[in-house]
Order: structure tokens, then sequence, then C-alpha cells
């Protein structure tokens, strides 16, 4: 198929990212990429672009790991975000023996291609940690906020730790935000390496969107009755610490989540994900979204 006549429905991609250049009038979509992404060896991590949504150029090689380079495997939820002039690439890594987690990449070019910033993972580095996403908070501080995996601790938590101006480490200590099984409609599931007794709660995929009110929301998926899901969860002092609380019921119900809200070319907000979350079927999905009652709702919902 020829650039330019790509539709979402032929692209293969998880954890979809939107990211919107305006003085391009231009979209770039980034995500999980690679055909096979649980398994070694990782490739990198392609971006396509588009000016309507719809059709959209590429793949474009964004990230391929340069000689040496640290991580073999896992390189999931590249998010892509303007900062300081530059464009920051958050994304996840892991090699055999060396826990996962999220490293910071740089470039001039929203598409690439982009080289490593951070010395290795920003999270902790005994944790295994993934899907770091970057928060600015009111005074223009940089923090990144990610999840302490349920195959570590069980029952998967989101966390926040401030990052240096320069984007280049993280410093102090991480602060947890709350655990996966806080949500109402969170649901165990088996955990890999211990009994069906020891089920777990998954944490994937934070994303935080300030209103236009001033609140302050988040996006995170875990696993509902129906699958796979994504909910929403809000601060209540309109602040990354919190304390937040999480909505009865999730956003995206069945088959699908790990997104992100993107703010389109006319002022109108996208909720992004992907669906179903089985490879190599994996697809990414839009739907408009508003604002209303401090939180955003599928556009055409009650």
């Amino acid at each position: 198929m020829s650039a330019g006549t790509l539709t979402l429905a032929d692209i293969q991609i998880r954890d979809p990212f939107v990211l919107t250049v305006p003085e391009e009038r231009a979209y770039y979509l980034f995500g999980s990429t690679d055909a096979d992404i649980w398994h070694p060896p990782g490739v990198g991590f392609d971006c396509y672009r588009s000016t309507d949504l719809e059709r959209w150029e590429g793949p474009i090689e964004a990230f391929r790991p340069p000689v040496g380079f640290w991580s073999d495997r896992d390189f999931w939820a590249p998010e892509v975000h303007r900062f300081q002039g530059r464009f920051f690439m958050f994304a996840t890594f892991k090699a055999e023996g060396v826990t996962r987690g999220t490293q910071i990449l740089v470039a001039d070019r929203p598409e690439g291609p982009y080289t490593p910033w951070s010395d290795g993972p920003v999270t902790p580095r005994d944790w295994e940690c993934l899907d770091g996403t970057l928060f600015v908070d009111d005074a223009g501080d940089p923090w990144i906020v990610f999840c302490h995996e349920w195959v570590q601790v069980m029952d998967g938590e989101i966390l926040a730790q401030r990052l240096t101006p320069d984007l280049r480490a993280a410093t102090g200590e991480p602060e947890l935000l709350f655990h996966a099984s806080s949500a109402p409609w969170a649901r165990r599931v088996p955990h890999p390496r211990v009994p069906p007794e020891e089920s777990a709660f998954v944490t994937d995929g934070p994303f935080l969107h300030r209103l236009a009110d001033g609140g302050l929301i988040m996006l995170w998926s875990s696993f509902g009755t129906s699958g796979y899901a994504m909910g929403i969860a809000t601060s209540s002092s309109g602040g990354v610490n919190g304390p937040w609380t999480q909505q009865a019921e999730p956003i995206w119900a069945a088959d699908g989540g790990h997104g992100m809200i993107a703010r389109t070319l006319d002022g109108g907000l996208l909720l992004t994900l992907h669906q179903p979350n089985d490879s190599p079927h994996e697809r990414a999905v839009f739907r408009d979204l508003v604002e209303g009652d401090a939180t955003v709702r599928l556009a055409g919902d009650a």
C-alpha cells in the first residue's frame, strides 16, 4: 500500500498516542508498533502522519535502537510530548535480567529520529515499571507519572515523581497516587508466576488531562468485567499529588484501553485507545469527547 493511503484499519498498533502539531496542520500517531511486542528482539517505534485523522502516511521510523543500546525487548507505549521547544519521547524498555522502565528520548522534529536523552530509565531501577507519561504542573515543573507493575507488586500502583528541568533524570522520591484495586470497576487477573488464588490488579497507561474548569483527571487502564478497560480518576486538589478518587464506571468497558486525550486542530477533544486487546489484531480507535461535570465523556453519551 502506498504512502498516504493507509487507514487506521491498516495499522497494527497498541497504546496509540496522537501528537497534534498545529503549525503543520498535522497529526502524528505513535504507539507500540512491533509486529510481536511480546517477544524479543525489539525493533523500534514507527509513527504515521495525517492531516485529517483518516488517511495516514507511513510507517516512518521514529526510533531504532543505536548500537550498544541497553534494551532488546518490550519496546512499548511511546508518548511524545512537546517541551521547551523539543520533542521528548517517554517509552518503556526492558532487557534480560534488567527491570522494565521508562526512558526519555529526544528529537528536533515530531517524527524523529529519536535518540536517548536520559541515562537509561528514569523510573526506579529495581522496580518493574512501565507507561511513563509527562505532566507539567502549574509552576511549570515536570513530573513523570508511571505504573509500578502488578507483576511485581500484585496490586498495581500509579506513582508520580519529579523530573529535573531538562528531563534528564528523576529527582526526589516517587509518590504513590493510588492502587488499581481502588477502582470499583477493576477486577483481578491471574498472576503469571504465582497460584491463581494470588491474583492481581493491573495498572496501565496513565495520562493526565487538565479540564477547561481547571480540574485534573487521569485516564488509566486495567481489567474490568468485560476485559481490558479504561477508567478515569479525579484529583480532588487539582494537582498531581491528589488525593485521587475513581469514577465508578469505566469510560471504555469492553476489550480496549491504554488511551490518551488529544486536542484536534479545530479545538475538539479526541479519545484514543486500542481495540481489540489481542495481537496482531489491535488497531487504534478514535472517539470524540466532551467535557462536563468535572470529567469527560464520549460524545453522544447521556
